[in-house]
C-alpha cells in the first residue's frame, strides 16, 4: 500500500517555500513589527561584534527560517501532546531568558554571561528536542548555529558593555513590549 498524504506534502512544500524566502525584508511579512525591530538590532549587534556582514545575515536568516518553520508546524497541528508540553517549556524558558536579559540591561552591575548563556543553551536543547522528528538535520544545525552564536560569552559581554548600550537599550525596549503584550 502506497503511503501518500497530501497534507504532509503541502506541509513540506510550505516549509520549503518559506525557507527559500526567509530574509530580513521578508521577515516583516511573517513577524510583527516589534519582533522585527528586535531582530534588526540583533543583526546590528552581530555585525558589529563579528565584523562580518555575511555572518550576521546568516545567523538572522537562520533564526527567521527556524521561527517560521516551527510556527508552521505548530499551526498545522503537527505536535502531539508531549511535544506541546515541550513547546510550552521552550516558551517559558525563552520568556525567562528575555526577563533575565531585561533585568541585566536595566539594573547596573548585575550582568552574568554564564546565566544568560545557560538559559539560551536550555532553550536550544528544548527546541531541538521539540523538532527532532519534524525538521531535517540541516534545520537542527540552524538552531544550533543561532543559539550558539547568541550564547557566546564574548558576544554577551560586548552586548552588556558600554560600546553596545544603544543596541542593548533598543533590544530591551522591544523585549519589554513583547513581554507586556504576551507575545513572548
Amino acid at each position: 500500500m502506497e503511503s501518500f498524504s497530501s497534507k504532509s506534502l503541502a506541509l513540506q512544500a510550505e516549509k520549503k517555500l518559506l525557507s527559500k524566502m526567509a530574509g530580513r525584508s521578508v521577515a516583516h511579512l511573517f513577524i510583527d513589527e516589534t519582533s522585527s525591530e528586535v531582530l534588526d538590532e540583533l543583526y546590528r549587534v552581530s555585525k558589529e561584534y563579528t565584523h562580518s556582514r555575511p555572518q550576521a545575515q546568516r545567523v538572522i536568516k537562520d533564526l527567521v527560517k527556524v521561527a517560521v518553520k516551527v510556527a508552521v508546524l505548530h499551526r498545522s497541528g503537527c505536535f502531539g501532546p508531549s511535544e506541546l508540553a515541550l513547546a510550552a517549556r521552550f516558551r517559558q524558558k525563552l520568556r525567562q531568558g528575555a526577563m533575565t536579559a531585561l533585568s541585566f540591561g536595566e539594573v547596573d552591575f548585575t550582568f552574568e554571561a554564564a546565566v544568560l548563556a545557560g538559559l539560551l543553551t536550555e532553550c536550544r536543547d528544548t527546541l531541538l528536542e521539540l523538532v527532532e522528528h519534524h525538521l531535517t538535520p540541516k534545520s537542527h544545525g540552524r538552531i544550533r548555529h543561532v543559539f550558539d552564536h547568541f550564547s557566546d560569552p564574548g558576544l554577551l559581554a560586548a552586548l552588556y558593555g558600554p560600546d553596545f548600550s544603544q543596541h542593548r537599550g533598543k533590544i530591551c525596549e522591544g523585549l519589554r513590549k513583547l513581554l507586556d503584550e504576551g507575545k513572548l
